[in-house]
């Protein structure tokens, strides 16, 4: 879709249009355009400072332009007269290698040349929470095992309902909503698409989520793990390769072991391979590996991986496959950067087709309980520390994602780690103020 953004403002009644991109650590970033000068901007694009966003550059760089995608416009139904559109970072005349959709267009761009599209689904997980963050919102919500509890969710049924409906009028048909196994936490799904319209659906649902929810008085939290007692916030990702004309699901084979193809098995064998790495995007925030590494929570498991395996209809898993012709990643929380996630697991994954790599055996069994049984069975990263250093050692995974991107993430991602290690935590000042 290719339109001049003043004329569809005057038809549509926009007033204002929120031109958008996100940058390296997931934050979402925008210039409020008036409409009527919606075409002239669309043209030249919108100017940000980057040094001014976390993107790795320094004041003296120059204007970063940001082009809207006319594709990605939508209208928001709660502020009508205000539309959100994603667009693409440039500098100097060329896209800007470090910006995460570029990232990933270039990764799917790639994978077109041998007729394949990934698609993918998401299943972001969250808390309404007290506006100040500190409890969930509901008194009431208590129960140990709360997962699927109709009275709690009919409680919040103005927002949850809301936030459905709104989908629904953008046509992203979701199809369920649920209390999930925390005290305070939510789920909605909606249809898959291809990666980059998935993104693009990803960061706008957290935008819309959270002002839903501030218009409740309330308030959204993606936060991988909240609060310690309570099971974390994932986002699990399901996976498939398609033709272009996306007629043929190329993970599907009713011949293959649980329905999946060689192709879905090699796409697996890639994401193993480079799971420790992966976990440097896909789980990217200091409080990201309060999740993966917790002790079992309040409703008696915590959801999330710690070993890095494979297995059939089995969530103690990394990776499950659910259902013939796609698979399900386990590992990334709500913290990862949308399109991030998707490149990179469309890196890994394309790594493993190319070479054909061998996904081993699954296994059939309780990785919470049995793991120990496995011999030389590989751990995930204890930290995000860990996690940056394998993927700043990952050669392979660093080029397919670009070196301007990579080095950019791992100044940054560096950066954080050092911020966060110049904190004080009570916990330091509780059990060593004294020693």
């Amino acid at each position: 879709m290719s339109l001049d953004l003043t004329d569809y403002a005057e038809k549509h009644g926009i007033k204002f249009y929120l031109f958008n991109f996100t940058d390296l650590i997931g934050t979402q970033r925008a210039k409020l355009v008036p409409a009527g000068k919606a075409s002239r901007i669309q043209k030249a694009g919108a100017g940000f400072a980057p040094f001014a966003a976390w993107m790795d550059y320094s004041p003296s760089d120059p204007d970063m332009l940001v082009i809207p995608d006319t594709d990605s416009i939508i209208q928001l139904p709660w502020k009508p007269e205000i539309a959100w559109i994603a667009g693409d970072c440039w500098m100097d005349g060329a896209l800007v290698g470090q910006a995460p959709r570029n990232v990933l267009k270039k990764l799917m761009a790639e994978s077109a040349k041998q007729d394949l599209l990934m698609k993918a689904g998401v299943e972001p997980e969250f808390h309404i929470i007290a506006p100040d963050g500190s409890a969930i919102s509901d008194e009431r919500d208590v129960q140990m095992k709360p997962c699927y509890d109709q009275s709690t969710i009919m409680r919040r049924i103005d927002v949850i309902a809301e936030i459905s409906s709104t989908m629904t009028q953008l046509g992203w048909n979701p199809y369920q909503c649920d209390h999930e196994d925390a005290n305070g936490q939510y789920e909605i799904n909606w249809d898959f698409s291809d990666a980059l319209t998935c993104a693009d659906q990803l960061a706008f649902f957290k935008f819309m989520t959270k002002s839903i929810a501030e218009k409740h008085g309330l308030r959204a939290t993606f936060m991988p793990k909240p609060f310690s007692h309570l099971t974390g916030n994932g986002c699990h990702v399901h996976v498939s390769m398609w033709s272009l004309d996306e007629k043929t699901n190329h993970f599907a084979d009713s011949a293959g072991e649980l329905g999946l193809s060689d192709i879905g098995y090699n796409f697996i064998g890639g994401l193993l391979e480079h799971a420790e790495s992966l976990a440097a995007i896909t789980n990217p925030t200091v409080n990201s590996y309060k999740r993966i590494n917790a002790p079992p929570t309040l409703s008696g498991a915590t959801w999330s991986p710690s070993s890095i395996s494979f297995g059939g209809n089995n969530r103690t898993h990394m990776i499950r496959i659910p259902d013939e012709g796609r698979i399900e990643h386990r590992l990334p929380d709500n913290s990862a950067n949308p399109y991030l996630l998707m490149a990179s697991l469309l890196a890994a994954g394309m790594h493993g087709i190319n070479n054909k790599t061998d996904s081993g055996k699954r296994l059939d069994i309780n990785m919470y309980t049995e793991s120990h049984t496995v011999k030389d069975i590989r751990r995930l990263p204890l930290n995000l520390l860990d996690a940056i250093r394998l993927f700043e050692s990952n050669e392979g995974l660093r080029s397919a994602m670009g070196d301007e991107f990579s080095q950019a993430y791992i100044n940054l991602k560096n950066d954080e780690w050092n911020r966060f290690s110049c904190s004080l935590t009570d916990w330091e000042r509780e059990h060593t103020l004294d020693c």
